[in-house]
């Protein structure tokens, strides 16, 4: 159906989506983990209650959240430009992928930890465990699933992020649908990378969805 060149331009885009994906799915990670579980620590209602700091978290993590991808993915640049040294390719759409996630995942580790029921922190708190302790040996292992299914959402949230990218540079199957596809008015190629976004996004939630039942001991 394509050529070789095109084949093995497909195949390189692949990569670069499924590397600027999960790179920048893990560095949201390092920092939205430990920030979702500031927030629900510090909540009014947390087992560590610091109020005035829960609210500056929040309103920075909502002030990122609110702003487009691609508005923010422009606006960062001069920054993209000190960090990596270039504003184009799958590196330099890795920062700004991470900048928007970062905060989402921070969200979604937050509401994972507060489904934990509360009389089970209540319980280990009564036993003499420090915040540390609980939030380690009890919210964590507690909210597991929940945390794997949300894993998965933010696999797919950033995937579609990197197909956006591709507008400004990035690369991967979304700079191929939009150069090729769009411009080029070839709709075969576009249709295409379509599908292949879809099948990536389908495998990245049912693995996730797999795994988190497989964790959840109420299955």
């Amino acid at each position: 159906m394509f050529e070789q060149g095109m084949l093995l331009l497909v195949g390189e885009a692949f990569l670069e989506t499924l590397f600027m994906t999960l790179v920048s799915t893990f560095f949201a990670y390092v920092i939205g983990l430990p920030l979702g579980m500031l927030l629900v620590v510090s909540d009014k209602d947390g087992i560590y209650p610091i109020v005035s700091l829960n609210k500056i978290f929040g309103v920075i993590i909502n002030f990122i959240r609110s702003v487009p991808f691609l508005i923010l993915l422009v606006a960062i640049m001069p920054i993209t430009k000190i960090v990596v040294g270039t504003i184009i390719g799958p590196k330099a759409a890795s920062l700004a992928l991470l900048v928007a996630a970062g905060p989402f995942v921070a969200r979604l580790v937050e509401s994972s930890l507060k489904e934990v029921d509360k009389g089970v922190v209540e319980a280990a708190q009564s036993m003499g465990a420090s915040p540390f302790q609980i939030m380690t040996k009890v919210l964590l292992p507690e909210a597991t699933p929940s945390l794997l299914l949300g894993f998965a959402i933010a696999v797919t949230t950033i995937l579609g992020y990197s197909a956006m990218a591709g507008i400004c540079g990035a690369g991967g199957l979304g700079a191929i649908a939009i150069n090729y596809g769009y411009y080029r008015g070839d709709k075969e190629i576009m249709y295409v990378m379509v599908v292949l976004l879809v099948l990536i996004v389908q495998v990245f939630q049912e693995l996730g969805t797999r795994i988190s039942r497989h964790s959840d001991k109420r299955m």
